[in-house]
């Protein structure tokens, strides 16, 4: 059950809110969501596939585990990654709209606002989310940046994807990774950019994809999947210490 409500400095002073990882946090995910303005940094540690939600969009996910609640980069020690995708660093903020009347008519403002309800939000633990004179805490701050990151990123994805389909370059992606002789582990459901299909562009489509910033984010997606090797050790690791 959630309790959102929008975040001010008077009735949330003394809030503050845990920033460490585990499953009792929501972190025990095979997935999450990424976009575009993280792919630098998540296409450093985990693979990216695009996959379709309820409504047959496309978005892209950092594919953490094979099984469903299997985070691999999640231990007793916390995320053991470089980079944690933006929504796991969002905690128990969100983006919500507040319509008011300004000088040009009706205008949407976005707004933080908190799940008072969320297992990371406390009064003794954690940071601080204001400061005792009332303003942004650095840590309020650095939230701000990361919410940025996903309000700003749904629009630019669904650019992205529809300039994907556009030149036809998504196709399905299935794995079949043998993790020893008796454990086969197969992966469906997702897709990828064809790399072969990108080669074959001509020049005036590779601009287009450029121009408007797509070619890099294409190009990371592509390259991310060298991280699928990194799952695999993880998972073999994590298959030995189970056996003792």
């Amino acid at each position: 059950m959630s309790k959102i409500a929008l975040l001010n400095n008077v009735d949330h002073q003394n809030l503050r809110v845990v920033t460490t990882h585990g499953p009792e946090f929501g972190d025990d995910v095979n997935r999450v969501l990424v976009f575009p303005a993280e792919y630098a940094d998540v296409q450093r540690e985990y693979p990216i596939l695009l996959v379709k939600d309820s409504n047959d969009a496309y978005q892209t996910v950092a594919l953490l585990g094979f099984e469903n609640g299997e985070n691999l980069f999640l231990s007793p020690q916390g995320w053991q990654a470089r980079y944690i995708p933006a929504i796991q660093q969002r905690g128990p903020f969100s983006i919500g709209f507040q319509s008011h009347t300004g000088d040009d008519g009706d205008v949407r403002e976005p707004m933080i606002h908190i799940d008072l309800d969320h297992p990371r939000v406390s009064e003794t633990e954690g940071h601080p989310v204001f400061l005792p004179q009332g303003g942004n805490s650095p840590y309020l701050e650095y939230v701000s940046g990361v919410l940025r990151i996903l309000h700003e990123g749904l629009e630019f994805s669904q650019k992205l994807f529809a300039a994907l389909e556009k030149f036809d370059l998504i196709e399905p992606l299935k794995l079949e990774i043998q993790l020893s002789e008796e454990n086969k582990i197969g992966v469906s459901g997702y897709s990828t950019v064809s790399e072969e299909k990108l080669r074959q562009l001509d020049g005036d489509a590779l601009a287009e994809l450029s121009a408007e910033g797509y070619l890099g984010a294409t190009y990371m997606l592509i390259a991310s999947l060298g991280n699928v090797r990194r799952l695999i050790d993880l998972k073999t690791l994590r298959l030995q210490q189970a056996a003792g």
